[in-house]
């Protein structure tokens, strides 16, 4: 009983006398359930969940959540129920600890994955009620707090994913409090000397930086008092063990070039009074050039609101100096659990921080549906969960926060999905620029589409926003589904053809016979893995074919070789060309499977084909389509004579045959003769003819062959 004392004393300041009484109700359950279980210190395990219900109480959160806080572990480590919360304490409560609680019941092939897993369950609970995260993150902290009676592995593990995952997300939700206890705990958990180190020197200056600070809140406080400023506050700000740890790391500083960073928080009553100290402590010391921003106008994504500036101070000692209001001061602590009010629907009555929020559980439900695994997932929500933001304009003059590093792709995405997915070039203000162009603050960008454009594999190198990438994979995921699926219906049906049979005269019972014991929903998903080489044509066309198919057909069937798969150029990412030989229509080719990414294309009497034969099943004949509109890459290598503007002419000489040089390299012969190699993009064996002919024409060219293999 004692263990509810000081809750209920915390609670009774805030809640009603019937919402006070519920919540000894589910102590009482609590305490029952967990009887007997014991924490790794040795304490009764109930301390745990009334340490997690205080937090929350501290933060005045409802009595849902303190209800849900205290039962938060009876569904994992009791026999106590989903169905038995809901009974007693509602559907709101049950979803709550059921959204907290971890996933014990599933087999999972690694660490890593039941981890993400995990993650992912409880931010996608987080997105339909934002309450579960805040008892995640109080659970979190308490178990930070008592994190010394783990053993070391453990507690390595624990406070990396404390500072990987846990403290960005309180970054990211405006909790500024839990964030910097996350670091500082993390950090102690982690590096223990450095840890150790770092606050002997800062005890050490504690004196200095007091006179220093005391100098400058004298003066800046007798100015405001001139002002009459009847309500303001002068707070002297602690950096953080972490945060200092950190900037030494960055700025590869010194202990000692860093100690003399000070800073000051002022306080005010409004917005217009924050602007107006801002002018008295720029006419009391000089400002420092390029470090004053202004989040009043221009918010964080979290809701953070601030001015920053720093200034010269006593001694030239660099002062850091922020100045807010009593509202942006608790937001800035607290975040969305600042005076918190649960909805279920945004309202004008929301804090700024956690309408942001709120949007941000949006985009995270938005890049859950587009990730294919929990592993892909946390991927991307750790991309999205950097700390520093940039901050751009639409033509429109609306204002866009985006991760440091973001490129015009990640605009693109942030604006809208189909945007992203059409967009071909940019304007970066008013002008034209690469799409890997990365934004800095300030710019406007304006993205241009086309109806018929889509996204590039090669914008996963340069994006970097969870959203973009999660966009990106997804389309590139269903575009190589549907091409796999077309292929694997084409090589099912060349090898049913050596029996005279096709797809489409299969029994329906046969073909879900089939599925059924290859444990396929459909047969789209059968076609899928023959084009991936998840599995050989062959063998399920022999599957599919058995004796009862072959006497019960009007016609007597004759086996013969499988008709050639043809080759048409249009296959997309599951038909791919060998850069060993590069074949071009026009040559004999066979294909190779290769599991998981379709059919590689070579020559027939391609070197590294010879050398590496691989087993009969995975070679597959294959032919060009007659007609084919597409080009293909070919390697040529031409020995000229080496005179000034050779390769000029050479270039001069392939743009006019309608070739284009996609890559080319040069190897010294003799001070004489040089060997260009060439790779250029033709239609055919005819039209890589007609190039050969052109150039062998040229008086520089003394030789010239295509390359047929790789040096």
């Amino acid at each position: 009983m004692t263990d509810y004392v000081a809750l209920r004393h915390k609670l009774a300041a805030y809640l009603s006398e019937q919402q006070v009484d519920k919540i000894f109700e589910a102590y009482q359950v609590a305490y029952d359930a967990h009887h007997g279980q014991l924490r790794v210190s040795g304490e009764p395990y109930i301390v745990h969940p009334m340490a997690v219900a205080e937090i929350l109480a501290d933060l005045h959160l409802d009595h849902q959540s303190i209800e849900a806080a205290i039962l938060h572990d009876v569904i994992e480590d009791t026999p106590l129920d989903k169905s038995f919360i809901i009974h007693n304490f509602g559907d709101k409560v049950a979803e709550l600890v059921e959204g907290v609680s971890k996933l014990t019941q599933i087999n999972f092939e690694s660490r890593e994955e039941a981890q993400a897993e995990n993650f992912r369950k409880m931010m996608l609970a987080m997105a339909k009620d934002i309450r579960v995260i805040l008892i995640k993150m109080a659970d979190r902290l308490h178990n930070m707090q008592t994190i010394e009676a783990l053993d070391l592995g453990r507690k390595r593990r624990i406070a990396r994913e404390t500072l990987e995952i846990y403290a960005p997300i309180a970054h990211r939700l405006g909790m500024h409090a839990f964030r910097v206890e996350f670091e500082e705990l993390s950090f102690k958990t982690l590096y223990p000397l450095r840890y150790r180190v770092l606050k002997k020197s800062l005890k050490q200056g504690r004196g200095h930086r007091k006179e220093i600070l005391s100098s400058v809140k004298k003066a800046i406080q007798f100015k405001l008092d001139e002002f009459h400023l009847a309500h303001f506050r002068l707070l002297s700000r602690k950096k953080h063990l972490y945060s200092l740890y950190k900037k030494m790391k960055r700025k590869r500083l010194s202990l000692t070039e860093i100690l003399d960073v000070y800073a000051l928080r002022v306080v005010v009553a409004s917005h217009d009074e924050c602007y107006r100290v801002l002018g008295v402590v720029h006419a009391l010391f000089k400002p420092i050039t390029g470090r004053f921003k202004d989040y009043i106008a221009i918010p964080k994504a979290n809701g953070y609101q601030s001015i920053h500036t720093a200034v010269i101070g006593p001694f030239g000692a660099p002062i850091e100096i922020q100045i807010r209001t009593e509202k942006m001061n608790r937001i800035a602590e607290n975040g969305i659990a600042s005076h918190w009010v649960y909805k279920s629907e945004p309202s004008i009555d929301e804090s700024d921080a956690q309408i942001r929020a709120r949007e941000w559980l949006k985009g995270l439900l938005e890049m859950q549906s587009q990730t294919g695994n929990s592993l892909e997932f946390i991927e991307n929500v750790k991309i999205d969960l950097y700390p520093d933001e940039v901050y751009v304009f639409t033509p429109k003059s609306k204002i866009l926060s985006l991760a440091q590093g973001a490129t015009a792709v990640d605009f693109a995405y942030s604006v809208h999905t189909d945007v992203g997915n059409q967009c071909v070039a940019c304007k970066i203000d008013r002008r034209l620029a690469p799409l890997s162009t990365r934004l800095l603050s300030g710019q406007t960008v304006e993205i241009i589409t086309a109806p018929g454009a889509h996204p590039n594999p090669a914008w996963l190198s340069f994006s970097v926003t969870g959203k973009a990438r999660s966009n990106i994979r997804h389309w590139l995921k269903n575009q190589k589904m549907g091409e796999s699926q077309d292929l694997g219906r084409r090589l099912l049906n060349s090898a049913l053809s050596a029996s005279n049979f096709s797809i489409d005269t299969i029994s329906k019972d046969k073909i879900k016979q089939l599925l059924a014991q290859c444990q396929l929903q459909n047969i789209e998903q059968l076609f899928e893995d023959i084009g991936l080489g998840l599995r050989m044509a062959a063998l399920v066309a022999q599957r599919l074919i058995d004796e009862d198919s072959l006497l019960s057909s009007p016609v007597l069937h004759e086996v013969q070789l499988p008709a050639p798969l043809t080759i048409q150029g249009t296959e997309g990412m599951v038909v791919a060309y060998a850069t060993c030989c590069y074949p071009i229509p026009g040559d004999a080719i066979m294909g190779l499977m290769k599991e998981g990414k379709g059919i590689m294309i070579h020559t027939e009497n391609c070197l590294w084909l010879a050398e590496h034969r691989p087993k009969r099943e995975k070679c597959i004949h294959v032919q060009w389509e007659d007609k084919i509109d597409s080009e293909f890459k070919v390697e040529i290598s031409i020995d000229v004579i080496n005179n000034r503007g050779v390769l000029a002419l050479l270039a001069g000489t392939l743009s006019e045959t309608n070739s284009n040089i996609i890559n080319l390299k040069i190897d010294e012969r003799d001070g004489r003769h040089n060997t260009v190699y060439f790779i250029l993009s033709v239609r055919d064996r005819g039209h890589l003819a007609r190039i050969m002919r052109r150039l062998r024409k040229l008086a520089i060219v003394t030789r010239i062959a295509r390359c047929k293999s790789n040096r």
